[in-house]
C-alpha cells in the first residue's frame, strides 16, 4: 500500500457535552489506525505522520482550547482550540448535549460553536454530528435541504426548530453527500465504523469491530426507537389515541381515508392534524408501525415471510422486501439473519 498521510479527525466539544459523543467515534477511529499498523500517540503537528498504512489522527478542539466538563461531569482535555483548527480538516464532528428541564429534553446550542461551524464546515472533506450535535449542525444552516436525524427524544424539535431540514427520527444515522448525523451514544460509533469503511474498505472496519466487541456491520437504516414511542404520548390526544389503535389493527384498512373516517374528520384536515402532532404523514406512520412488527416478527419467530407479511400488514412478500429495502436497506431474510 502506498504511503499516505493519516485522516484529520477534529471532534468539537464544548461544556455539557455528552461523554461518550466525543469518546465513542474517537475510539473507533483510534482502534482502526492501530489494527490498520499504525499509531499517532501524542500530539504531532497536524502535518506529519506519513505511514505505509491508513490511519486517523483524532483531535478535540474547544472554543478556548481548555478543558470541558461533559454530562457525566468526567473532564476531557482538549487538544486545540477553534482558531487554532487550521488546514485540511478530513472529517469534522460535533458532539451533542442535551439539558434536562423537568419532563423536557432541550438540546443545547452553543452559539460560538455554530458561528465557528459556519466556516468551518464547508472546508472539511466530511462534516458529521453525534446525537444532539445535529442541532448545531441546523443553527449553523448546515443541514437545509438534506435529510437528517437525531436522537428521537429530539428530533420533533430539531423538525420545528429547522423545518428546511428533512428530519428523520428513525435511522441510527443518516449520509448525504459529505454531511453525515446520527442518533445517541452507540450510533455514533457504527457512524464512525461506516466511515473507516469508506475510507479505507470494510476489511478494516470489520478488524476494529471485533476489536472493540461491536456488532460487525449495524446498518444506517436501522431502527433507533420503537415506532409507537417516537412521539411522546398525550392523555386524551385523538391523534395519540389513533396511534394506540393502529398498533392494535395493523392489518385492517389504514389508508388515510379510513383513519379519517374513523375520527369523522375529513381527509384533508385528518392529515394535517397527524402531520401536526407527528410530523409525518398517515402512509409513512402506518408503514413505519407495520415494518416495526415485521422486524420483530423476525427477531422473534420463526414465521415465513408470507406469514410475517401478513401478520404485520404488509400484504405481500414483495410488499415486505420493497418496505425493508427502502426504509433499512436491507432484506428481511439478511435482517433475520443479524438481528435474531
Amino acid at each position: 500500500m502506498p504511503a499516505s498521510a493519516p485522516h484529520r479527525v477534529v471532534i468539537v466539544a464544548f461544556s455539557g457535552v455528552e461523554l461518550l459523543d466525543v469518546t465513542g467515534p474517537a475510539e473507533v477511529f483510534s482502534v482502526a489506525t492501530r489494527v490498520a499498523g499504525t499509531s499517532h500517540a501524542g500530539h504531532p503537528d497536524d502535518h506529519a505522520g506519513h505511514s505505509d498504512h491508513p490511519g486517523y489522527l483524532v483531535r478535540i478542539a474547544t472554543a478556548d482550547g481548555g478543558p470541558v466538563v461533559t454530562s457525566s461531569g468526567v473532564r476531557v482535555l482538549a487538544d486545540l482550540s477553534l482558531d487554532e483548527v487550521r488546514g485540511r480538516v478530513d472529517t469534522l464532528l460535533v458532539a451533542g448535549a442535551v439539558d434536562l428541564i423537568g419532563d423536557e429534553v432541550e438540546p443545547v446550542i452553543d452559539h460560538e460553536v455554530t458561528d465557528w461551524l459556519r466556516e468551518a464546515a464547508p472546508t472539511a472533506r466530511r462534516t458529521g454530528s453525534i446525537c444532539a450535535g445535529a442541532h448545531l449542525l441546523a443553527a449553523a444552516g448546515l443541514l437545509d435541504g438534506l435529510p437528517a436525524t437525531t436522537h428521537w427524544l429530539t428530533a420533533a424539535r430539531l423538525a420545528a426548530d429547522h423545518p428546511r431540514v428533512a428530519v428523520d427520527p428513525d435511522p441510527i444515522f443518516i449520509r448525504s453527500g459529505n454531511v453525515w448525523t446520527c442518533a445517541g451514544g452507540t450510533s455514533g460509533m457504527d457512524m464512525a465504523l461506516a466511515m473507516v469503511a469508506e475510507d479505507h474498505g470494510q476489511a478494516l472496519a470489520l478488524a476494529a469491530a471485533r476489536m472493540m466487541v461491536m456488532y460487525v456491520k449495524r446498518s444506517g437504516g436501522q431502527s433507533q426507537f420503537s415506532v409507537p414511542l417516537s412521539t411522546p404520548a398525550a392523555s386524551g390526544d385523538r391523534i395519540d389515541e389513533l396511534r394506540a389503535w393502529i398498533a392494535e389493527h395493523l392489518t385492517e384498512d389504514l389508508t388515510a381515508e379510513a383513519l379519517a373516517a374513523r375520527l369523522h374528520l375529513s381527509v384533508r384536515h385528518f392529515s394535517r392534524l397527524f402531520r401536526l402532532r407527528t410530523h409525518g404523514t398517515p402512509a409513512a406512520y402506518v408503514e413505519s408501525a407495520r415494518l416495526e412488527a415485521a422486524r420483530r416478527l423476525l427477531e422473534e419467530s420463526d414465521g415465513s415471510l408470507p406469514d410475517i407479511a401478513a401478520a404485520s400488514g404488509l400484504g405481500s412478500v414483495e410488499t415486505l422486501h420493497r418496505s425493508f429495502q427502502r426504509r433499512l436497506g436491507t432484506t428481511p431474510a439478511e435482517y433475520r439473519r443479524r438481528f435474531r
